[in-house]
């Protein structure tokens, strides 16, 4: 009895003692939550809250997600006197998965100056009176101090944020969103300068932040609505993905030609794209969008050129518009990449659902500026390192996400690494019951022979194929490759006989695994023409000294086992897995010719190949009479060296006509 009066009043002690606790704590004068998204995927929330006291904001903020098993957190403080004059600000943990931020910012406005702490390393900047504390795109609570910022500086045409590059704030237009049944009208704005492109965010009519659609600091989606907020997803991901292409067909519009409905490009040297000979001084007439005639030059009079827009091509070399065959097209952006790189079409390997399909029907109705897109749809299962927010988990969930992705024209699916090994022929059995192919990862627990066995058309990468000819054990020794061992050879029989096609991105694996003592433009020049804000994220250090041997001795691995499916006669298709930007499409072309195929074959991989992988060879992959008008017209001959098609001087597509530096120009690269 003693005991339990005892208890009883230890028990109401400590309630006294919490509630007086509470007691003590000072309510915020706002508070929120922000549920965070990759790939349309929630994958975790942000919480934070603004103290005003004795003259002084104060905002907390605990922002944390987990991305495929890796948790990513981030916790903020800022401090400022009101929202137009900010103090100090400070971070600590991560943006991504790969990328640290401990840094502590303080504006001394007196002396127009910030300081900077990162480290061990003590750096100033110069500060005036537009000048705010920012470190990236995240946490999403200092984008709405950004905004108020802004709003509170009587919108000022460009925000400084050292060391970061000039912030731009343009309102857009509004958006209606319809949640819980009720109607609330919020205003869009696009944002330039925390990361490569613009983001798009809404505000209220209170100055909150809603919704933000941006990337992270690997460049992928990422979203962040207020709770409240989130069954509108989807609406704010199709209404940021035109606004984004509306701005941008606005600022590109001097790197397209105005549309003519009859082209002729004359007195060049045509390399079709069928393997035969280059025909010298020939000429190619396109009628509205299709190659119409092609005339050799002594059959060229000026009549039979009258009504065509005529551009000279003398001295060049004409070939197919050529293909990306691992594109991740996740930002606007990504357009006037792929035309100033002579990029005509390319396959979404792995997308947002709404935003991939609004992207690519705004471009069929010629809204905005980019290349042909062709979708592969990401289905995974869900587990520790699901991606994306398509998933499947039994039978009936997979036949499902096949139809959904179908009845949308997507011409593919493409399984990734959590889906469960049981699901795949089910997956497979559909969709080519519906005339799709299958593409994808190696899930875990099962080896690339056994997935073409499961109904696959064809395998992403070629790590996956060279794990399946050795065992690749973390932190082991790697065992010798033996291609011509009973084993490899069974392997290469079955790639064989399923006419299997390999996509295997080996220039994303060049940069991944270069050695730091290797400056990463001496591989891939292209680096050195990114804007600052993505070579910040791309320019890859390289593989430390104490993992540069196995680095380098797996990437001889893959780069074999390349040159072998190629001597045997198996499928190749080039692409990069984003990689650097426009630039490693061509670096693909010439790792192949490294490998053993001639230019020729390096070409026809970027072009034919794919098109008749894709079930396209009718209407695109070579310049022939009936095809599409898409082309690249050179400054060298790509047989000769294959690194001249990297020498792009006109793109055209559809038979409209790009200048390459505008089109880079537009998007913050150098040309």
């Amino acid at each position: 009895m003693q005991q339990a009066f005892l208890r009883s009043l230890g028990l109401l002690a400590s309630l006294f003692l919490v509630q007086a606790s509470h007691a003590q704590v000072a309510v915020p004068d706002e508070q929120g939550t922000f549920v965070l998204h990759k790939f349309a995927r929630a994958i975790g929330e942000e919480r934070y809250a603004i103290h005003r006291d004795a003259g002084q904001l104060t905002l907390t903020s605990d922002f944390k997600f987990t991305d495929r098993g890796t948790a990513v957190p981030l916790k903020t403080v800022y401090q400022a006197k009101d929202d137009a004059h900010p103090l100090s600000l400070k971070t600590d943990g991560k943006s991504s998965r790969f990328s640290e931020l401990h840094d502590e910012f303080t504006l001394n406005a007196t002396q127009q100056q910030i300081g900077l702490k990162r480290g061990d390393e003590h750096k100033t900047f110069a500060a005036n009176e537009h000048t705010f504390l920012m470190d990236g795109y995240s946490p999403v609570a200092m984008q709405q101090m950004l905004m108020r910022f802004w709003l509170a500086k009587g919108k000022p045409a460009r925000i400084d944020a050292p060391p970061g590059e000039p912030i731009h704030v343009t309102p857009t237009t509004d958006l209606q969103v319809n949640v819980a049944g009720r109607s609330t009208t919020l205003h869009g704005y696009e944002v330039t300068g925390l990361a490569w492109g613009s983001e798009t965010l809404w505000m209220d009519d209170d100055g909150k932040l809603i919704a933000l659609v941006t990337r992270d600091a690997e460049e992928d989606h990422f979203e962040a609505v207020r709770q409240s907020y989130e069954p509108a997803l989807g609406a704010f991901i199709q209404r940021a993905a035109n606004d984004s292409l509306a701005s941008l067909a606005r600022l590109g519009a001097n790197a397209r030609r105005p549309p003519a409905k009859r082209l002729a490009i004359t007195h060049v040297t045509l390399i079709d794209g069928t393997g035969a000979p280059p025909r010298r001084d020939a000429t190619v007439l396109v009628d509205d969008g299709v190659i119409a005639r092609i005339l050799p030059d002594q059959k060229q009079t000026p009549a039979s050129l009258t009504g065509y827009s005529v551009l000279d091509g003398s001295g060049k070399f004409l070939i197919p518009g050529l293909w990306d065959m691992h594109a991740h097209y996740e930002q606007v952006e990504w357009g006037p990449v792929y035309l100033a790189s002579g990029v005509t079409t390319v396959r979404d390997c792995g997308n947002e659902f709404d935003f991939i399909t609004s992207v690519r029907d705004a471009l069929d109705l010629g809204h905005g500026i980019g290349p042909r897109i062709l979708i592969a749809g990401l289905v995974d299962s869900t587990g520790p390192k699901t991606l994306g927010a398509v998933t499947a988990d039994t039978p009936a969930e997979a036949i499902a996400v096949v139809q959904r992705y179908k009845q949308v024209g997507a011409r593919q699916i493409k399984i990734y690494s959590s889906m469960k090994p049981e699901l795949v022929p089910v997956i497979a059995a559909e969709a080519h019951r519906l005339g799709m192919t299958v593409t994808g990862h190696v899930p875990f627990g099962m080896t690339a022979p056994e997935v073409v066995k499961a109904g696959y058309d064809s395998i992403n990468h070629i790590d996956f194929v060279t794990r399946g000819f050795i065992d690749v054990a973390p932190d082991k020794p790697l065992p010798p490759l033996d291609l011509s061992n009973a084993k490899a050879t069974d392997e290469l029989a079955l790639y064989k006989q399923h006419h299997t096609v390999f996509d295997d991105t080996i220039a994303l694996y060049e940069i991944w695994m270069h050695p730091g003592t290797t400056p990463l433009s001496s591989l891939e020049p292209g680096v050195t023409h990114l804007p600052p804000s993505l070579a910040t994220a791309l320019d890859a250090p390289g593989v430390p000294p104490e993992r540069a041997a196995r680095a380098s001795e797996y990437y001889k691995d893959m780069f074999t086992v390349l040159r072998e499916l190629h001597r045997q006669g198996l499928q190749i298709v080039a692409g990069t897995d984003q990689a650097i930007p426009g630039y490693s499409l061509h670096r693909e072309l010439e790792i192949y010719v490294q490998a053993g195929f001639t230019p020729m074959e390096a070409l026809q991989a970027a072009t034919s190949v794919p098109a008749r992988f894709m079930g396209l060879d009718k209407e695109l992959g070579t310049i022939t009479v009936g095809k599409r008008a898409d082309m690249v017209l050179l400054d060298g001959d790509p047989l000769a060296d294959i690194h001249n098609t990297r020498k792009v001087d006109k793109t055209i597509a559809g038979g409209a006509v790009y200048e390459p530096a505008p089109l880079w120009q537009t998007v913050g690269f150098t040309p």
